[in-house]
């Protein structure tokens, strides 16, 4: 594996960075090389979460009858590095943090994906959510392949400009790995708009011109797009919306529970409470609030706002305190995970009473829990899917910024909720057809396209009839 330190990475000049780009494409910064079966890297093992969603391809390569190149080539990530930086800290020292970046798969296009910041990020979580990445652009039909990239940071520990300079020292260390024809960078966790607007700003001067769109989440007045804020949760909303009727949802009757109230998660409850949905328990990381009655999400933002947690919101009757782990388990109608990932696994899906999971997270329910569900009959609606609609809005946002024709809220909205019914009706139909569960339709669904590219190539059939 590479590594590349921050002070090697800064180019000044713009010849320098596009001789560094041309030795990149030309394979002067050696990818992470492919393991063999039988070979046992320390960060992708047997209980590994990259493994498990390797589980699921296969699975889907199965019931496909797809070529076997096109399994070979999905195993392992295309290229990985990994790089620290050492950050001038504001009381004089300087700290080193571990990062990584992850470009699993680009037979559809460029690779796409965010940049998260925390303190738990590992290598194994980054190679998996660029597998999840590369998936959920081909579920959205989208001209990208897959990437994910991370800082193992407590950003809550960093001062304005010490999270000015992490971010841009990641800019730094893999600038010549990325760009607007390569690989994409995006916000995730606990990177916003300004943290995007500092890595975006990185990049043009490196690059030694205004490059936008090398970076989506932007800030408006940076490039960015209407509609990209409320994105991710708005397009789950649209799939939940659309299959209503299918898993006999009635708004007016329904309540939610929602873990984690971030962008993702409180968007989401605002646009479901606006249409009659009952939101009764919210969590962040420091607990959660339960009220049967029901819960307001301004209300409840603007109490977290104010004390920094959900715990203590008043809701609409008697508001208690519970925990993460208890609001899994309330009783409701829909529950929307919307935190970090393997929340519900085999040590709590038991307890699980609402029958309709919307995974807003990434990877939120386990292999084995997700498994024990279905066989059950509760209908999972897939983060490949549900969780899309972030990854489309930057997509049109990177068609703007790459066309210099900007378009109105509606206009992205409307594309959004086209693109989001669109799939959501052809991976439920997959799912009736096949009788399968919809994480597998939507695997399915994803697979057939990203085959198609990978065959079109030619695979070992081509070449035993030449």
């Amino acid at each position: 594996m590479t590594h590349i330190n921050d002070q090697d990475a800064l180019v000044c000049k713009k010849s320098e960075f596009e001789a560094r780009i041309r030795e990149l494409q030309l394979g002067s910064y050696q990818a992470m090389p492919t393991l063999q079966e039988g070979h046992v890297d320390d960060a992708v093992t047997a209980s590994s979460l990259l493994a498990k969603s390797r589980e699921n391809l296969r699975l889907a390569c199965d019931r496909l009858s797809i070529h076997p190149d096109v399994f070979e080539e999905l195993k392992w990530p295309r290229e990985t590095l990994s790089a620290t930086l050492l950050i001038r800290m504001d009381d004089g020292s300087r700290r080193a943090f571990k990062s990584w970046r992850c470009r699993y798969n680009d037979r559809r296009g460029p690779t796409k994906g965010g940049v998260r910041f925390h303190s738990n990020v590992s290598l194994d979580e980054i190679e998996t959510l660029a597998f999840w990445m590369t998936f959920k652009c081909a579920v959205a039909n989208l001209p990208f392949g897959g990437a994910k990239g991370g800082v193992c940071v407590d950003t809550k520990k960093l001062s304005a400009s010490e999270l000015e300079r992490v971010s841009r020292a990641y800019i730094e260390a893999f600038a010549p790995f990325v760009g607007p024809d390569r690989d994409i960078l995006a916000p995730d966790m606990y990177t916003n708009g300004i943290v995007i607007a500092w890595m975006s700003d990185e990049y043009s001067s490196i690059s030694g011109q205004a490059s936008p769109s090398a970076l989506t989440g932007k800030p408006l007045a940076f490039g960015g797009t209407h509609g990209r804020l409320d994105a991710t949760a708005r397009g789950g909303y649209y799939a939940l919306r659309h299959l209503e009727a299918s898993l006999s949802l009635d708004p007016d009757n329904a309540t939610v529970a929602i873990q984690g109230f971030g962008n993702v998660g409180y968007h989401c409850a605002k646009l479901l409470h606006a249409d009659g949905y009952r939101i009764i328990a919210i969590s962040d990381s420091g607990g959660g609030v339960y009220d049967s009655s029901g819960l307001d999400p301004l209300a409840v933002m603007q109490h977290k706002h104010e004390t920094g947690s959900v715990r203590g919101a008043k809701g609409h009757g008697k508001t208690k305190a519970i925990s993460n782990a208890e609001l899994l388990t309330i009783e409701c109608d829909v529950l929307v995970p919307a935190a970090l990932e393997q929340q519900i696994t085999l040590e709590n899906c038991e307890e699980i009473s609402a029958k309709i999971i919307l995974e807003m997270a990434n990877g939120p329910v386990s292999h084995e829990a997700d498994s024990k569900l279905s066989a059950k009959g509760h209908v999972i609606v897939p983060d490949i899917l549900a969780n899309s609609g972030g990854v489309t809005v930057s997509h049109l946002e990177w068609v703007q910024n790459r066309s210099g024709f900007y378009w109105d809220q509606s206009h992205v909205r409307d594309h959004l909720k086209k693109t989001m019914e669109t799939e959501t009706q052809a991976i439920w139909a997959l799912h009736n057809e096949m009788a399968i569960p919809m994480r597998d339709a939507a695997y399915i669904h994803g697979l057939r396209r990203i085959a198609e590219s990978v065959e079109a190539r030619g695979t070992s059939a081509y070449f035993e009839d030449v």
